[in-house]
């Protein structure tokens, strides 16, 4: 089946519904889709305490809810748990190619990369065995299933310490190993975190193993500056070692080379165009990015009046 529409949007976090948003109020015909379900990192992150206009707060899928909600009202079409496998042009034309199969065709004039970015692995031995048995990179997900004991978090950015301080909601103990010796994250939260008397952070350190049989029982630790090993008995363990980009759409499709850097982030202008005329990206995927969920609708936003514009001109010519 072949689908015709003025702009796809590939990737349903705040960048892609946000474009949606902005396409369908400048009257193109607009398509989201999204291979999972709609909210990127942002379903997964228990509180946003920085994006405008909540005070108090708001629930990272709540958000979501809410910019959905207003993107259907305005009428953006939305298809979950469809998958881009491969992109090609073909007399200007996007030709998306949706459920691995490549029975499905949609065909649009411009074309939005929200595909965001995942957590990344930390690589160490037993983890991909592991995950789902103890091992998690989603503490709103899996944070109840450790009420009253003990826990591990893995990490020293943002996501590791707001992350570890909704997981004190849950464990009895939080051993918070980073392997430098001061966060990366915003300061109120490392203040919050050293505050905090369930979280214990254990500096320079690094996992070199996760042990258990069936499930997680405990990391083994080593102390980057003496070499000190040891093992930290735990029954979970919560990494959030940084982000990876979700591109490998773009390597699977030979029309789009040249577009990604060496570390596979998107690479556009300020006006989050990339070098191939109509072809746009927005939020954590580009590269240079701030990676905040204000940033992203921002970007999603400003891709969407682009493809608006690219395309009102190429019609009156």
């Amino acid at each position: 089946m072949t689908i015709n529409c003025d702009t796809l949007i590939i990737g349903g976090g705040p960048a892609g519904l946000t474009a949606g948003i902005y396409s369908v109020r400048s009257g193109l015909d607009t398509i989201l889709i999204e291979k999972g379900i709609l909210g990127g990192q942002v379903v997964t992150t228990a509180e946003v305490e920085n994006y405008p206009g909540f005070p108090d707060m708001i629930q990272g899928p709540e958000l979501i809810e809410r910019i959905q909600n207003q993107a259907l009202r305005f009428g953006l079409k939305i298809k979950t748990m469809c998958e881009a496998s491969k992109i090609e042009i073909k007399d200007h034309m996007f030709h998306t190619y949706i459920n691995d199969g490549g029975n499905d065709t949609i065909i649009s004039r411009t074309l939005i990369l929200a595909t965001g970015n995942m957590p990344k692995r930390l690589g160490a031995p037993n983890e991909e065995r592991l995950t789902g048995r103890g091992v998690s990179y989603c503490a709103t997900c899996d944070g109840a299933l450790y009420r009253n004991r003990e826990i591990a978090v893995i990490g020293g950015g943002d996501s590791a310490l707001t992350e570890a301080l909704f997981l004190t909601n849950f464990a009895s103990k939080i051993s918070l190993i980073h392997r430098r010796d001061k966060f990366r994250g915003e300061k109120i939260l490392a203040e919050r975190v050293l505050a905090h008397p369930k979280i214990n952070v254990i500096w320079n350190t690094v996992v070199t193993d996760i042990k258990g049989d069936e499930f997680t029982e405990g990391v083994s630790i080593k102390n980057v500056l003496t070499g000190q090993e040891s093992l930290l008995n735990v029954d979970g363990v919560f990494i959030f070692a940084g982000l990876s980009p979700n591109t490998q759409l773009i390597k699977n499709s030979p029309h789009l080379a040249g577009i990604l850097t060496e570390d596979n982030y998107i690479i556009t202008e300020k006006n989050c165009k990339t070098k191939i005329e109509g072809l746009y990206a927005a939020g954590d995927v580009r590269t240079d990015n701030f990676r905040q969920i204000v940033v992203a609708c921002s970007d999603g936003a400003t891709a969407a009046w682009d493809a608006y514009h690219y395309i009102d001109h190429s019609t009156t010519k």
